[in-house]
């Protein structure tokens, strides 16, 4: 990649940084305490996502507290930042939530057992220590009770709790523009950041 390709790739984080910083900046009551309450989430879920892939050295007490994090935002915690119609501006929550309640309801509650268990596993013997991997591997579907998730490889365990948040942004929030941007400052244009096909994309 060459150094103008380098400084548009930064700019555009930049921007993307932003834009998203901008977005929770305007929004106001109910709408803002569920988007800092994901945000919260996100944060957590990142670092824990590194230490399970091997990105950051995998800290027992930092997975505890990442998942607390995340409990501490499940189930009910949750539920109660999405009073029926709080869809103002600039919410990404769809109506479906209110229409598949019970449904929601459900994921917030899996969030929070899953990120429960999660920490009480964390000293567990790990999957990749043993050579093993995969999504929910060491968890057939019969082991889903609280005792058997604590006594489970905190690889497998992290691995349904990341399967939970996707499905509850597949089904309930809207996708952002966001990651299209993201693509196109993944792959810059060959000709350079100023080319016509550049600027069309950055459009």
């Amino acid at each position: 990649m060459t150094r103008s390709m380098r400084l548009t790739v930064a700019a555009l984080v930049l921007v993307l940084a932003c834009a998203t910083a901008n977005a929770h900046r305007n929004a106001t009551g109910i709408v803002k305490q569920r988007m800092d309450a994901m945000t919260s989430i996100a944060g957590a879920m990142k670092a824990l996502r590194a230490m399970m892939r091997g990105k950051q050295p995998y800290d027992i007490e930092q997975v505890r507290l990442h998942s607390r994090t995340i409990a501490a935002h499940g189930g009910e915690r949750m539920t109660v930042l999405f009073p029926e119609g709080s869809m103002q501006h600039p919410t990404r929550a769809k109506p479906s939530i209110w229409r598949d309640w019970d449904r929601f309801s459900a994921m917030a509650r899996e969030l929070a057992r899953y990120a429960d268990a999660l920490a009480a596993a964390a000293s567990n013997e790990r999957l990749s220590a043993r050579g093993g991997g995969g999504a929910g591997a060491g968890l057939t579907p019969l082991q889903t009770g609280s005792k058997d998730l604590a006594a489970a490889a905190p690889d497998a365990v992290f691995e349904r709790l990341q399967q939970t948040c996707s499905d509850c942004h597949r089904a309930f929030r809207e996708k952002s523009e966001l990651p299209v941007l993201q693509r196109w400052a993944a792959v810059p244009d060959p000709r350079g950041p100023f080319s016509p096909a550049s600027s069309a994309a950055a459009r």
